[in-house]
């Protein structure tokens, strides 16, 4: 069985193949959700339980990225490539375009380093390019 890591939370856990970072942070109560901008804010109270409708559970896989998660689905392209229906989304992704990913979106298939709730930083380097 793949195991996450939560490198801020200094958690870990085994989950099964195919589940979703999502899930297996709430298996150990981590939120995934931070207070960024006004969808991000209200999402405690409008959560979207997992169905990708606002794009505020952000995450970057750190480790494992590339060869132990699916690729992005299409709903992730859109929420990081388009600015809608969350222009902050695209922004932070021009940070780490490659370990950026939805934790209800990205199904974990082999063992993963995570960082959840990542600072958005609109002075990268990426951001005026």
């Amino acid at each position: 069985m793949p195991k996450v890591i939560f490198s801020q939370e200094k958690q870990e856990i085994s989950v099964p193949e195919g589940t979703t970072i999502r899930d297996a942070a709430k298996l150990l109560n981590i939120s995934g959700i931070k207070g960024v901008n006004l969808l991000a804010a209200c999402a405690k109270c409008l959560a979207c339980r997992g169905l990708s409708s606002h794009g505020a559970c952000r995450v970057i896989v750190t480790e494992g990225h590339g060869e132990n998660t699916n690729s992005l689905t299409l709903w992730e392209k859109m929420c990081f490539m388009s600015p809608f229906p969350n222009p902050v989304m695209g922004l932070s992704y021009l940070e780490n375009p490659e370990q950026t990913r939805l934790a209800c979106e990205c199904k974990i298939t082999g063992d993963i380093t995570v960082d959840t709730n990542p600072d958005l930083n609109l002075f990268g380097e990426n951001f005026f390019s």
